[in-house]
């Protein structure tokens, strides 16, 4: 079973995220902030992260390139999910390890894309 975290500030945006994670049958962590996603990559292993970037205590961009540069998570995909979808926050995002990235408001095959590329 894959195990996927979902770093998200918003408690709507989070619910809506894991509701069709679990519908997928996927294990589904939660953090709501980028230094709680950073603790929870670490000690949960997921097989992936659904990034938001504009959260309280540390940004995506920071959590994402903490997770991509620690040899503990490195090997983890980061999917941003953010409603910043300007061209210069892609390849900012590529730039901090991020395997993808998914724009806000997102369809429920945008997050299974993601899912399904991990098979």
């Amino acid at each position: 079973m894959k195990k996927v975290l979902v770093v998200e500030d918003d408690p709507v945006q989070q619910k809506h995220i894991c509701t069709v994670l679990a519908s997928c049958g996927v294990e589904v962590v939660v953090a709501s902030d980028g230094k709680q996603g950073l603790e929870k990559a670490k000690s949960e292993q997921p097989d992936l992260i659904f990034m938001d970037i504009v959260m309280p205590e540390m940004d995506g961009f920071s959590a994402c390139r903490q997770i991509t540069s620690n040899d503990d998570t490195k090997d983890i995909p980061v999917v941003i999910v953010s409603s910043k979808k300007e061209e210069a926050d892609k390849v900012w995002a590529q730039l901090q390890g991020a395997t993808a990235m998914i724009a806000k408001p997102f369809t429920e095959d945008d997050l299974l894309v993601q899912i399904n590329a991990l098979a």
